[in-house]
């Protein structure tokens, strides 16, 4: 036996954890007894070396003692986590100070390598999905960059045209007065010179007269002095001047436009969660607001804290105010009842049309087609911190998909997960989806009893199937949303239930004492009150869900 190492006794097999280890796998770095080493050899997934434990410790380098150079260092002392030799501990600078073997030291910070080693690893993928969303991010950000730089060329091209029309329109003004003054004067020039030819006619005449001797033609002669006494008048014109408004800089910027505000929602851990809020038992009831014209209502999402844009069985969408105040009514393009709605960021309202396969914006009194498909049908869609669309579709034959748009180009597809499998359930049950503030896609999949969650690069994170404590319930859930706190809420139409669930799938919450009647659609304001659109009832109700 090495005389280094005098805790031998101490070490004991790796497997069986109780004979004494005389052998070592230089591989495995595992120390083995004599018994247990057929089994340390059956894993075939390894060429093991096992030696016996004296030839382990004589490949070791024991340091030499940075106090004393002609010493190897055989202990450690705990206290000063140094090596030491016996000289420094006869030097008295140790005294009262625990010291282990300098090997088993070893051994043990070699288990801490080992168990960093293994965590890292589980890590290190986290970081390279979160390096891989970073590129797409930069990606999508010069995309973004390069769509609003050609949005405000489109702008300014349209202010030309605007300043253009202005400058033909003030010369038309220009052109009609010059039209109309020199009317004017042509009309007083003809009027002098007919005036000044008959002058010197009746000039011309009295010459003769006074030459002649013939009575007759003298007597003939009426005066017309009177008549030529009255001189023309002069035609006052007053020619107008231009009178130029001052350009207000600032008034000019606000009616050209201006860019809504920068929003970077960092993943977690990336910057601190807003201040904890305790969930309520039972939500409170703010106010129900009643629609009208729905024999269903599907679908309803926040313009702002005070007014909502809903949507039910039905080719009208309706603006509602807390007050129940009906304030705009917009019918689809085709006069197709709309698959889902959503409010984006700039306040525009998108809608998908199941019927002719297209993707929609409604702009003041405008409706602008965005994207049309050909043999996939868009179903729901949401629209995301960053500006672009999620929509998720259908296929002639039933497979399921979300698609990212930014404007109208398709950036990324979801579909299946690393194994090749389906994420959604095939068919064409409902499906609703929402973005988290950590960037998760969450789809409520109601054919398949969950709700399937994926990070922004599609992986699957987790399929939330209900609540542990209560396996034999149904969960169908339908209507979906997220709020500040990355806390995934849907709807449980058939059971009038609201789950919560935080943004790792763990259960926080069931609400199903508050008198909710079959809820479908979700959203969430950004004061994280609830919104629920009662599918039966055709009521959306206002609920107070922290404390």
């Amino acid at each position: 036996m090495d005389p280094r190492y005098s805790a031998q006794d101490v070490v004991r097999c790796a497997l069986c954890r109780d004979a004494v280890a005389p052998l070592y796998c230089n591989v495995c770095h595992t120390h083995l007894c004599g018994d247990c080493v057929t089994k340390h050899f059956s894993d075939k997934s390894k060429v093991h070396n096992v030696v016996p434990l004296e030839q382990f410790l004589s490949t070791l380098n024991y340091p030499k003692c940075p106090t004393h150079p002609t010493k190897q260092c055989e202990l450690h002392c705990e206290q000063c986590d140094i090596p030491i030799c016996t000289s420094c501990i006869s030097s008295g600078k140790h005294i009262g100070h625990k010291q282990l073997e300098i090997f088993a030291d070893f051994e043990s910070k070699k288990e801490v390598l080992r168990r960093d080693l293994q965590e890292l690893e589980k890590i290190l993928p986290k970081y390279q999905e979160s390096a891989a969303i970073i590129k797409t991010q930069k990606t999508d950000q010069l995309k973004h960059s390069q769509k609003l730089t050609s949005e405000l060329n489109k702008q300014g091209e349209a202010l030309h045209r605007e300043i253009h029309t202005i400058i033909q329109r003030k010369q038309a003004e220009i052109d009609e007065m010059n039209a109309q003054h020199l009317a004017a004067i042509e009309k007083q020039e003809d009027e002098t010179n007919k005036a000044l030819h008959e002058i010197k006619q009746v000039i011309q005449d009295l010459k003769s007269l006074l030459d002649t001797s013939d009575v007759g033609l003298v007597s003939k002669y009426r005066s017309r002095i009177a008549e030529f006494r009255k001189l023309p008048h002069k035609l006052k014109i007053s020619f107008p001047n231009f009178l130029p408004q001052k350009i207000n800089r600032e008034e000019l910027l606000k009616q050209f436009g201006s860019f809504s505000p920068l929003s970077t929602v960092p993943s977690p851990g990336a910057e601190s969660s807003p201040p904890a809020r305790p969930l309520l038992d039972v939500p409170r009831l703010i106010t129900d607001i009643p629609t009208t014209g729905y024999r269903n209502l599907y679908n309803v999402s926040c313009l702002s804290h005070e007014e909502i844009w809903t949507s039910g069985y039905n080719k009208i969408m309706q603006l509602y105010n807390l007050k129940g105040e009906l304030l705009k009514s917009v019918q689809t393009k085709s006069g197709n009842v709309p698959q889902d709605i959503a409010v984006t960021r700039s306040g525009g309202l998108v809608y998908t049309d199941y019927g002719d396969r297209s993707i929609n914006l409604v702009s003041g009194t405008q409706i602008q087609t965005l994207i049309r498909l050909r043999g996939w049908r868009p179903r729901r869609l949401c629209s995301t911190s960053s500006g672009d669309l999620l929509v998720i579709m259908t296929s002639d034959d039933g497979q399921t998909k979300v698609v990212r748009y930014s404007g109208s180009t398709e950036t990324q597809t979801i579909q299946q997960d690393d194994q090749g499998k389906p994420l959604y359930s095939s068919g064409y049950g409902y499906k609703y989806l929402s973005e988290n503030r950590n960037s998760d896609i969450c789809v409520a999949d109601c054919d398949a009893c969950a709700v399937v969650v994926v990070s922004a690069a599609g992986k699957l994170r987790f399929r939330y199937t209900g609540p542990p404590s209560t396996p034999g319930e149904s969960f169908r859930p339908r209507g979906i949303t997220t709020d500040s706190r990355a806390n995934i809420l849907t709807s449980d139409h058939e059971n009038h239930r609201i789950y919560i669930i935080d943004q790792d799938g763990r259960f926080l919450r069931l609400f199903h004492n508050c008198g909710l009647q079959a809820p479908h659609g979700l959203c969430v304001d950004s004061r994280d009150n609830l919104f629920v659109a009662e599918n039966k009832t055709g009521k959306v109700k206002k609920l107070q869900y922290y404390k």
